[in-house]
């Protein structure tokens, strides 16, 4: 099963390199795929953003993905 994690876009260098933020990580990503500007959300998948999602979303996931990770640990 293949996993693409939200990630809100803190910054963009040069040759298409996001910096992201997962919410508690920073990584830098690829931006080739995507269309994307300083402050939206995409899905990452294996260090590239292959989709942009609306903030409202990207949030709703992240928190989704929060409450998995916290019902796993118990």
């Amino acid at each position: 099963m293949c996993v693409a994690v939200p990630a809100e876009v803190l910054e963009i260098k040069d040759g298409n390199i996001g910096v992201v933020d997962y919410g508690d990580l920073k990584q830098e990503v690829r931006l080739d795929l995507v269309d994307v500007k300083v402050g939206e959300f995409v899905l990452v998948h294996v260090g590239f953003a292959i989709q942009r999602l609306s903030r409202e979303d990207g949030l709703e996931t992240r928190e989704i993905f929060k409450q998995v990770y916290a019902a796993l640990e118990e």
